[in-house]
């Protein structure tokens, strides 16, 4: 694969335009300093697994960013405005940012989390935003783990990264944030600049590492991006019901997770919902997806952020927390059948968004 920069995506592709507004609206942040020694976020929780469920400690360190995202990037994504200027950080305060959140897990918890989740915003393989010193020595502070979750575009994934982990005895997945398994839709509404096919060569990675490894797997965890900008809800119901199926049919591709859109500052998202042209989708919506995909060969989970708010995935305010509820056991259980157990009159308005609701009229109710 070609190495990551501007000038070489948006060749051909129809994406300098996308960049230049992407790198026009960041520009509107101003200056904020971030501190390269504190993680950018930290949490427990519970996350279901091919080995079963864990408590998790999830990870956002704070790094230079994605390269992507500082050309212009994902017309989604304000991660990058969290991020410290100047596109590297130091190994000794990634490993200071690791410490912190280690003293948070001993805090809050009363064992150690089998899985651990780390994230960068952009690619953790990524070895100008993580150093290989600092992912070794990442690899050597949580092996006494059951699986680690680390964080990429899929230019990134070698087989010998992902040796680190798996050399120490780590379950490793690579989280690829995929979006859709369309083309298409992937290049024009999330301005993402690879294929499919490079999803599938990920995977293949992370097969040959595993079979390496001999007795410790490693895998891809797709993530994949409910409603980008400028599809009805219709098509984004259909985008995801297609991407999981495709994703699950793809050999090393053991977990799908489905991310609801929310909107976030300084993108692309953010200027549609501002001037009336983007909501956020659904939470029948997710849940329909869920429960049309279970036999779906693959662990399919979503976690949708902000529910409830006019940024987040929403459906009327009086039932968002019983569906988002239902979501959450369906991601630990895999069983539709929650679902069945939550109702709310504001189905019939998402029945008509549904079955009405077209580009030229969305968003066709709030």
């Amino acid at each position: 694969m070609s190495e990551p920069s501007a000038e070489v995506y948006e060749q051909g592709r129809g994406m300098d335009a996308h960049n230049k507004v992407m790198r026009e609206l960041r520009d509107e942040k101003g200056a904020k300093d971030y501190d390269p020694a504190e993680p950018t976020r930290v949490w427990l929780d519970e996350d279901n697994t091919p080995d079963g469920v864990y408590q998790s400690l999830t990870i956002i360190l704070n790094t230079g960013g994605c390269r992507w995202a500082r050309a212009g990037g994902c017309t989604m994504c304000g991660y990058v405005a969290e991020s410290v200027e100047g596109g590297t950080v130091a190994h000794d305060n990634l490993m200071t940012q690791v410490e912190a959140c280690l003293e948070h897990e001993r805090d809050e918890a009363d064992e150690e989390s089998g899985l651990v989740k780390i994230y960068t915003s952009g690619s953790f393989l990524d070895e100008r935003e993580v150093p290989a010193e600092t992912r070794q020595a990442i690899a050597e502070t949580f092996a006494d783990r059951e699986r680690i979750v680390v964080e990429s575009l899929p230019d990134f994934v070698e087989r010998e990264k992902i040796a680190d982990f798996t050399d120490v005895g780590l379950e490793t997945d690579v989280a690829v944030g995929l979006e859709t398994a369309t083309d298409r839709v992937r290049h024009d509404c999330v301005n993402k600049y690879f294929d499919f096919s490079d999803f599938e060569e990920a995977c293949a990675e992370a097969k040959r590492a595993s079979e390496a490894a001999e007795a410790v797997d490693a895998g891809v965890k797709a993530y994949l991006l409910m409603k980008p900008p400028f599809l009805s809800e219709s098509e984004a119901v259909e985008d995801m019901e297609r991407s999981i199926r495709r994703c699950a049919d793809v050999e090393g591709c053991h977990t799908v997770s489905m991310n609801p859109t929310n909107v976030q500052r300084y993108t692309m998202v953010d200027q549609l919902h501002f001037r009336g042209g983007y909501r956020p989708p659904w939470l029948w919506s997710v849940a329909a997806v869920l429960e049309s995909t279970t036999d779906a060969d693959a662990i399919v989970v979503s976690d949708p952020v902000g529910h409830g708010s006019d940024r987040g995935p929403h459906n009327c305010g009086e039932c968002d927390d019983l569906v988002q509820e239902a979501i959450k056991d369906f991601d630990l259980r895999q069983d539709p059948s929650v679902f069945s157990e939550v109702s709310c009159d504001c189905e019939a308005t998402w029945d008509a968004v549904v079955e009405r609701e077209a580009s030229y009229n969305l968003p066709l109710a709030e």
